[in-house]
């Protein structure tokens, strides 16, 4: 009896302890590519990838011209002079190299730091949802991290209602 009262006590805390959590879900990218601040980050970041590319144009023209110079004067180099040109071609030749594999990284470090104050808006609107309707969790929807949720519990819309943003289809 002791065994069937312990089971009915535990199952009954747990329906208890189960429903005073309320559990929600946002995808803040969703939100993130609804504002309108949005077009000015993307204005940036192609503003910056024009400067980026430039930067590598510049690079690409000088190490041609460096090795255009070589081979029309190589004949006429001392060796001490030969080493020293065949050196700068190498290294400007690794600097593009470098440069051309950290433009990705580069790039996106500048989306972060564009979108980091859309992202605190969102956390505040996020915030202020949260804490009107009393939800002890809230998990992001974006990407394939969430399998399941059910859309009475996804709080996307009112974070953007809270931003004062329509939602453009």
């Amino acid at each position: 009896m002791k065994k069937y009262l312990l089971v009915l006590s535990f199952a009954l805390l747990s329906i208890s302890a189960f429903a005073q959590s309320k559990v929600g879900t946002i995808d803040a990218d969703y939100i993130l590519n609804q504002m309108p601040e949005m077009v000015q980050v993307n204005e940036a970041l192609k503003s910056y990838n024009t400067d980026l590319q430039k930067d590598l144009e510049s690079n690409v023209t000088n190490y041609e011209t460096l090795v255009k110079d070589y081979q029309a004067n190589n004949e006429t180099f001392s060796e001490e002079d030969r080493k020293a040109k065949e050196s700068e071609i190498i290294n400007l030749e690794n600097d593009i190299k470098s440069f051309r594999q950290k433009a990705g990284v580069m790039m996106q470090m500048k989306r972060n730091e564009l979108t980091q104050p859309l992202y605190e808006k969102i956390n505040e609107a996020m915030l202020e949802v949260i804490a009107e309707e009393n939800y002890t969790q809230i998990l992001h929807s974006g990407g394939n991290a969430l399998a399941f949720s059910s859309q009475e519990y996804d709080i996307t819309l009112k974070v953007l209602n809270k931003l004062g943003i329509e939602v453009k289809e």
